[in-house]
């Protein structure tokens, strides 16, 4: 007789728990994570991280000599590549 009547009320419980309204969907925005950047330019060759640490002072000055343009170029792209972020 317990046994029954357990069950009935476990049945009138999930009963009661559908009675209630159906759930309401929600919209919720969450703002995602874009990159900014589509093409990152490729950091040039210099020719002073290919000279040996035993080259003279002036080897190593006109190497950086040399690289000072082509780093100058690449700065520039990349800052052209960080205003495009903003």
């Amino acid at each position: 007789m317990k046994i029954v009547n357990l069950t009935k009320l476990a049945s009138l419980a999930v009963l009661a728990g559908c009675a209630g309204p159906a759930p309401i969907t929600q919209r919720v925005e969450v703002p995602v994570f874009t990159p900014c950047v589509k093409v990152v330019p490729q950091r040039p060759a210099f020719e002073f991280d290919k000279l040996d640490a035993a080259v003279s002072d002036g080897r190593k000055v006109m190497a950086l000599a040399r690289d000072w343009v082509r780093g100058r170029k690449y700065e520039g792209e990349l800052e052209a590549v960080v205003a495009g972020c903003r």
